[in-house]
């Protein structure tokens, strides 16, 4: 998943030849967003794994993404708070040690085969990717020109991706390979809960070693100049109709995209698309983050080529009738058409980002975090989809990222068009 892109701006960096420490502070800022998109893609295999130890319904195993990007709308706020407080670099060594909390927790829960266990060990977890995401997304911005920001950004966005193709081939290989052929409640007690706990272990080891790292690391303090203008009222950028609309768009394309990643593995093995393993299936779910990071690059030069709203628009219809192949129709063409849908999803956080900031001038810092409260979408949507599936199949629940979908090409479109709404047009 995408990471959120921050306001762009170039402020001084006080220190000595600030130029000669950007190339290592931002290697070292970079591993941050391998980490976490790692981290979130391996919820893809986490669910079914568990969904199999507990015996739980599509509803009960989207409890997992509703903690997870929870946090991501309980936290964003309060985390902006802690790194305009103690800065960027005191802010992602809070961010490492929490999550790698959480991460260690996963080991207790395992032991005691307690969900609600695990669910609090992912909020945790959760709770310290926010913090990081939010210190680093703006450091990279400004760590450096602002005339090479948008590349730089594109540069830690593709380890993202990288993080993202990778954690469902290691997840299945490591994870899912212990889960048994019948999914049934005495083959459930049979599972081998060490395939959950040495992974998060790992990543838990890793966290801290890199925190420590950092903190050795000498990065280039970053200083604000006092802005001329007051400081802007952020309920003053709810005023502007793009933005709102924007808000709903960014929750719409994340629900969708966790909603359809989130269920790859039990899509593939039902017996009318392809039967497939619990491992054969999270290998799948790789190529469905391999095609957005393919798309990530393609788009960088799309976007300068062509409208960003009627793009949105093209990539929007594309993963509607991606994903009406797959529902209509079995076998390799179902697979296929699904894991598609990866490459329409991959420019549609950035754009609909970027319109939905367009022309806000002093407001676009508040914008910056209503749409970071709005990935909460990948919380709520998969859990109607969860509701939806046990009720009438997957396929039946495969039409609600069709409706997300269709919202998406609306404000490709229409939505995305600026304007004031008339009680604020003096502002």
């Amino acid at each position: 998943m995408a990471s959120v892109s921050p306001t762009l701006s170039s402020p001084p960096v006080t220190g000595t030849h600030p130029q000669a420490r950007y190339a290592s502070a931002l290697s070292a800022v970079t591993t941050l967003f391998f980490l976490w998109g790692f981290i979130t893609c391996l919820n893809d295999i986490l669910i079914p794994y568990l969904k199999a130890i507990f015996q739980l319904s599509f509803a009960q195993a989207n409890l997992i993404n509703l903690c997870f990007f929870g946090a991501f709308f309980l936290v964003s706020i309060p985390a902006g708070k802690l790194v305009a407080r103690i800065g960027y670099k005191r802010g992602m060594l809070v961010g490492f040690g929490v999550a790698a909390v959480g991460a260690f927790l996963f080991y207790p829960a395992a032991a005691q085969r307690v969900y609600g266990l695990f669910l609090g060990a992912l909020f945790v977890l959760a709770s310290g990717i926010t913090v990081l995401q939010v210190a680093a997304n703006p450091y990279v911005a400004i760590l450096g020109p602002a005339r090479s920001a948008s590349a730089r950004l594109t540069l830690t966005q593709a380890f993202n991706s990288l993080g993202t193709f990778l954690a469902p081939l290691l997840g299945s290989a490591l994870i899912l390979s212990h889960l048994p052929q019948l999914d049934t409640a005495a083959s459930a007690a049979t599972i081998d809960v060490t395939a959950v706990q040495v992974p998060y272990l790992v990543i838990g080891t890793v966290l801290l070693l890199i925190s420590l790292l950092l903190s050795r690391v000498n990065l280039p303090q970053i200083t604000h100049a006092a802005a001329d203008a007051p400081a802007a009222d952020a309920s003053q950028a709810w005023h502007y109709r793009h933005l709102v609309l924007g808000v709903v768009g960014i929750f719409a394309y994340v629900g969708a995209e966790v909603a359809i990643g989130s269920h790859i593995v039990s899509y593939l093995a039902l017996p009318d698309v392809l039967g497939l393993s619990p491992k054969a299936a999270g290998d799948r779910v790789a190529l469905y983050w391999f095609a957005a990071m393919v798309g990530r690059f393609a788009g960088a030069y799309l976007l300068n080529k062509f409208s960003p709203g009627k793009l949105l628009a093209f990539n929007a219809v594309g993963a509607i009738a991606l994903v009406l192949v797959s529902i209509n129709s079995t076998g390799a063409v179902a697979m296929w058409g699904l894991l598609t849908v990866g490459l329409m999803n991959s420019l549609m956080f950035s754009t609909i980002f970027t319109l939905a900031v367009a022309g806000l001038g002093r407001h676009t810092e508040a914008a910056s975090g209503l749409l970071c409260t709005a990935i909460v979408g990948g919380a709520l949507v998969p859990m109607l989809f969860g509701f939806v599936a046990d009720q009438g199949g997957l396929r039946l629940a495969l039409l609600l990222p069709v409706l997300c979908y269709a919202y998406i090409v609306w404000y490709g479109l229409r939505g995305s068009r600026r304007a004031v709404m008339p009680a604020t047009a003096a502002i």
